[in-house]
């Protein structure tokens, strides 16, 4: 199955990593990923914001996973940070982790999340 992604070259062009639009064939198997947050295997969220990002992909990754799906799967991702300063760490973890492939994206800041500790948290569309 091919996530088809779209770039009209009558808008300007993504400021990063993403693609304006993406679409997916009849029949894919689709899959919701709830929110995905900084936190470890056993709940340890840690204090640096860098590293709870890096742990948000890790997470969104083994839910995929768990799904028999991985990062070119994914159709549409949402990321909320909680501060300006954490956009350029939240954009190159997202571009390390899509290698190439622009899901359709939108990233917010936010003035918090559940858990006042949490400094990230991401949601994702996949489809196969």
């Amino acid at each position: 199955m091919t996530i088809t992604l779209h770039n009209p070259a009558t808008i300007a062009p993504p400021f990063s990593c993403y693609s304006h639009g993406a679409s997916v064939p009849a029949g894919a198997r689709w899959l919701h990923v709830s929110g995905q947050v900084g936190v470890t295997r056993d709940g340890v969220v840690p204090a640096d914001p860098e590293r709870q990002i890096a742990l948000a992909w890790d997470n969104l990754e083994a839910v995929l996973a768990d799904a028999g799906m991985d990062m070119t799967d994914l159709v549409k991702v949402d990321g909320f940070i909680t501060s300006p300063d954490l956009v350029p760490f939240y954009r190159e973890e997202r571009e390390r982790r899509f290698a190439g492939h622009a899901a359709a994206t939108t990233m917010v800041i936010v003035a918090g999340l559940a858990e006042p500790n949490l400094r990230v948290e991401i949601q994702a569309i996949a489809a196969r």
